[in-house]
């Protein structure tokens, strides 16, 4: 293998995926020369098979407030360059009492937060979404200022731009198989035996465990979470604007936790043992070609046992998903066009895994459920971090 000539840049990022890329993005904003490796052709992991569903309403009070950051950036970009974010807002549907008290809990948090928020009789909601079914639907809280986007393809118009207008250094099919530091430089080598030097290394290596600082992961409370999704053939009339997000989605997310009843709530018991069992709360997302995404699952695994998630889907997770689905809107094709998993990481203990291996090699990763929402508003703060810079 003949070596490569050596590249010097402030930063390398190792790993093209939303919370990698957003690093780049803020560090080239600080005027850094930033290189981002990429071990395939295309990014391809948690970033692309996600719901791209844009919701900080669904986070606890310090991710929302990143995740108010991220929808600022994300509009900022989208005025640029389309990278396909749409502001068409979030709904909750609460399909019970017990959830219409915690929406209504929220909305009061979101007050206190100066966060825009309504809350929606259950006419309201029939009215501005056709197909919800009466039957389910007891009210919703409505967030005007959220945002979807299709996942499979923002990131990849996202990397082009940053190389077009930022003069993003980007390397894909580029797997790092070495970050090494000798005195105040880092030299990071990927398979093909290009070397390059940085004053910092930040390593976004999302739930690849295996190849850089393994002994790191070992010892951490890091997990591997395999999420289940599907989605529906195009609709032909039929548009459902924004992100929906159902009952159980109001007993699962972190915000609805901070509420004065969720303790109690969440004491009378799941509503669905099966769904508990497999952490399935239901949503829905319809993209601009008129397909719905529904979903999804959760099964989780440690760092040393990721192969026991396999890379198969259940069927009777897909059944559950659908049927409850059925319950919730009347589509107007519910059959199903595709399925496929997600594998992200994230940890039990914290919120995200921060982890210096030094002064120069910071590795970032264990966002779980949080990355299309928080990566671009955390990185920010991030970036400022590492580089000891005032936050603008």
């Amino acid at each position: 293998m003949t070596k490569k000539p050596t590249q010097s840049f402030d930063l390398v990022v190792v790993g093209g995926g939303i919370l990698g890329t957003f690093h780049a993005y803020h560090a080239l904003r600080r005027g850094l020369r930033v290189a981002l490796l990429e071990k395939d052709q295309k990014p391809q992991g948690a970033t692309t098979r996600n719901f791209g569903q844009v919701v900080p309403s669904g986070m606890d009070i310090k991710w929302q407030r990143y995740g108010r950051r991220s929808l600022e950036i994300y509009r900022d970009l989208q005025s640029q360059v389309d990278l396909s974010f749409r502001q068409q807002g979030s709904i909750y549907f609460a399909s019970d009492d017990d959830e219409w008290t915690l929406l209504q809990e929220l909305a009061k948090i979101n007050q206190t937060e100066n966060y825009q928020s309504s809350l929606w009789t259950a006419e309201e909601c029939l009215l501005q979404y056709p197909g919800l079914r009466s039957e389910y639907v007891v009210g919703g809280l409505f967030f005007p200022e959220e945002m979807n986007v299709n996942p499979r393809v923002a990131i990849h118009r996202l990397i082009a731009f940053l190389q077009e207008k930022h003069q993003l250094s980007y390397h894909p099919n580029s797997p790092v198989i070495g970050v090494d530091r000798q005195g105040s430089l880092c030299t990071v080598t990927d398979s093909r035996g290009n070397q390059y030097l940085s004053e910092k290394v930040v390593i976004c290596n999302g739930s690849d465990f295996e190849f850089l600082f393994p002994e790191v992961f070992q010892q951490s409370d890091l997990t591997r979470v395999k999420l289940q999704m599907f989605s529906t053939r195009p609709q032909p009339k039929q548009r459902i604007p924004g992100s929906i997000l159902t009952g159980l989605t109001i007993r699962r997310y972190e915000a609805f936790q901070e509420c004065p009843s969720y303790s109690n709530i969440l004491a009378k018991g799941p509503k669905s043992p099966f769904a508990k069992d497999w952490g399935i709360h239901i949503l829905f997302k319809q993209e601009a070609d008129g397909t719905v995404i529904l979903g999804d699952s959760h099964e989780y695994a440690q760092v040393d046992q990721g192969e026991i998630l396999g890379f198969d889907t259940r069927d009777e997770i897909n059944r559950y998903i659908l049927t409850a689905a059925q319950e919730i809107f009347d589509l107007e094709d519910w059959t199903i066009q595709d399925t496929w998993v997600g594998i992200y990481s994230q940890c039990r203990d914290q919120d995200i895994f921060l982890h210096e291996i030094d002064e120069h090699i910071h590795i970032v990763t264990g966002i779980g459920g949080k990355g299309m929402t928080g990566s671009a508003g955390f990185s920010e703060k991030n970036i400022a971090r590492i580089f000891n810079l005032i936050e603008s």
